[in-house]
């Protein structure tokens, strides 16, 4: 049977889909996607798809991938769902197939044990409370019977212990081949098997750093693939763009002195000036934290951070004490592996450093962020479409770009501009969902501004109702901190219903929380605007309280600006409107996960009706029943 006829065949009413999937029903635009597929595969071109809500557009790009037999790569936006394609979806096909080809999950260093760090923590003693040290114990327990040493398996610690950044290593800080339990490393273990995989399953992040590897010519993390596909490309552009910059964290400096540090007091011992070295390097980077600001959570222009003379001596002298550290280290080579191995990586920070003190390159953005005592340095380019698109014309093999997110007014110029994706086949396929009967889309009329707390409360007056009115069930997704604890501030003091609040725990815990309360409203920023699915009347209200646009002081959309207007580009139309429209997208796809759902989603801003543009967010948006009153969405929810 020819390659194009299995494809077909499979999706079949009598195919092998729905012999051997229980509740499997082929769907017109799931088969349509599939043939993409297949043709990207076949003529080795590029294939840009968004598939709506309930597509099935995991079987669709799975099975044309199994059937093909061409080594291929998988790569997702997220970690979940990484983890829920190989470990559900995946198999679930495998087996309908009869697929026997091997199949391998690849994840980032730092998502599998250190063995080395390990020892190092238990013999050095941790850095925390008990609870941290109750962790510790959990994972060491953890590590006698795990096989892949990934810590998501560890699901008796929550998953931001502060255990766990001390028990992973870093490309910087690993000791390759010369460690002790190479042999035995889940890292080297897990690059192993995604060599000799034919299908492997990876992220955005790693499949990002694996490229930027590849462009200095060093090793290569990913297999070469005859076909890769990328779930929740939306995400991809502003991923790529922080693999081929360079950046310096506080974190890495310290995690040198304390590296430095656990050298000279368990082999080094007769060398306390390393010590004090690696002491003096922590304080000045401490001290440099302390010059960039105090005021919370910080983003700024780097350029415009040097030119404060202050920060300027600060930071020379973290360079002064790098390079003494180094020369303390030099008289020392030889004596100890993780020593050498660490002067390595003294030698890569001084790089770094000189490149981020140099600002006068062109074409990227220079910036910086501080929260609490860390900090971190970037330099990222405008634009990564020269080398994506540069990737793309030098592999001639299948690629596939898709998620539910990525054309912007029925195009998808602003998705392929970025990644330099050229003559690419380019399919929009519609939900199956009902939404005209499913949901209803209101832009209340009279809201209030919001940009103060008095005005804000209004809001939360003129909402309760409505919350009320649905007995909870409710995502209110914020697009700053002021307005998501403000509002969950006015439910909590004017309501009886449960008030979640993003960051009061982890984000797993949270949305468990939500599901078995059953009548809670989750209160939340970013994180929740994506990659959640709560089916069923569990949730069935999603407020979005003003559309979603970056701040035009965030410094990195700022350059990019500047960059778009000096090419006679408009700013607004070209970079602001498009990248808002693809997350307000995301944030209403929260709502309808099923053919059963019903729902509602107010979004709280009239610019959506007031403004030429918001025809572009209307347009872009599943053809929900419209309203502007709420009288008439308090019936609807009653009636669902």
């Amino acid at each position: 049977m020819k390659y194009d006829d299995k494809i077909l065949h499979a999706f079949s009413e009598d195919g092998l889909l729905s012999s051997n999937i229980q509740g499997f029903r082929p769907r017109a635009a799931q088969l349509e996607m599939a043939q993409a597929v297949g043709r990207a595969v076949k003529f080795a071109t590029p294939a840009v798809v968004e598939a709506g809500t309930g597509t099935g557009k995991t079987f669709a790009y799975l099975v044309p991938a199994l059937l093909s037999g061409k080594k291929t790569i998988v790569s997702t936006g997220s970690k979940n769902l990484q983890d829920q394609l190989f470990n559900r979806d995946l198999p679930t096909i495998q087996k309908a197939l009869k697929y026997k080809g091997k199949v391998a999950l690849l994840k980032g260093r730092a998502n599998y044990l250190c063995l080395e760090r390990l020892d190092q923590v238990v013999a050095m003693g941790v850095l925390g409370d008990k609870s941290v040290l109750a962790d510790l114990s959990k994972v060491s327990k953890w590590h006698t019977s795990t096989k892949t040493g990934d810590l998501s398996e560890c699901i008796t610690i929550a998953e931001d212990s502060p255990i766990l950044p001390q028990l992973v290593s870093t490309a910087e800080s690993c000791l390759g081949s010369d460690c002790p339990h190479f042999k035995d490393c889940y890292v080297v273990q897990a690059r192993r098997r995604a060599m000799e995989a034919d299908v492997v399953v990876v992220n955005h992040h790693l499949f990002c750093a694996d490229m930027a590897v590849k462009e200095t010519g060093f090793g290569e993390l990913i297999p070469e693939a005859e076909l890769i596909i990328f779930d929740e490309a939306h995400q991809l552009p502003d991923i790529a763009s922080q693999y081929f910059g360079q950046s310096l964290s506080s974190r890495q400096l310290f995690d040198i002195c304390k590296d430095t540090n656990i050298v000279y007091r368990t082999e080094l011992k007769d060398l306390a000036q390393l010590g004090k070295a690696a002491d003096h390097l922590q304080k000045t980077v401490q001290d440099f934290r302390l010059l960039m600001g105090t005021e919370g959570s910080i983003r700024g222009n780097l350029r415009e951070l040097f030119n404060d003379q202050k920060v300027v001596g600060g930071l020379t002298k973290v360079s002064e004490n790098i390079d003494f550290l180094s020369e303390v280290i030099k008289k020392s080579l030889g004596r100890s592996e993780t020593l050498d191995k660490i002067f390595e990586r003294l030698a890569e920070v001084k790089v770094q450093l000189k490149k981020l003190s140099d600002t006068s390159v062109v074409g990227y953005c220079y910036w910086y962020e501080a929260n609490g005592r860390s900090f971190g340095l970037h330099i990222t380019p405008l634009t990564v479409a020269d080398k994506f698109g540069e990737q793309l014309k030098n592999q001639q093999i299948g690629w596939v770009f898709t998620s539910a997110t990525l054309e912007v007014g029925g195009k998808f110029d602003h998705f392929c501009q970025r990644l330099g994706i050229e003559n690419a086949e380019q399919l929009v396929l519609q939900s199956p969902f009902d939404y005209a009967n499913q949901s209803l889309l209101c832009v209340p009329r009279y809201l209030p501004d919001t940009n103060k707390l008095h005005t804000l409360n209004e809001l939360g007056k003129m909402l309760m109702p409505v919350i009320e009115a649905n007995n909870g069930r409710c995502f209110l997704l914020c697009t700053s901190y002021f307005m998501m604890r403000g509002l969950a501030d006015f439910l909590r003091e004017h309501s009886n219903l449960s008030v979640l609040l993003q960051g009061e725990t982890s984000k797993a815990r949270l949305l468990e929380k939500f599901i078995a309360e059953e009548n809670s409203v989750l209160v939340a920023t970013q994180s929740f605007w994506e990659g959640i699915d709560v089916r069923g009347d569990a949730l069935s209200l999603v407020i979005i309280d003003k559309l979603p646009f970056t701040s035009p002081d965030e410094p990195l959309l700022r350059a990019r600006m500047e960059d778009c207007r000096l090419q006679g580009g408009e700013p607004f139309n070209d970079i602001q409107i498009p990248e808002a429209v693809i997350t307000l997208k995301q944030g209403v796809g929260r709502l309808i996960r099923d053919v059963t759902d019903r729902g509602v989603v107010i979004i709280c801003d009239s610019r959506l009706v007031m403004r030429n543009y918001g025809k572009t967010f209307l347009k872009s948006l599943p053809p929900s029943t419209r309203t502007r009153d709420l009288d008439k969405v308090i019936q609807f929810l009653k009636n669902k």
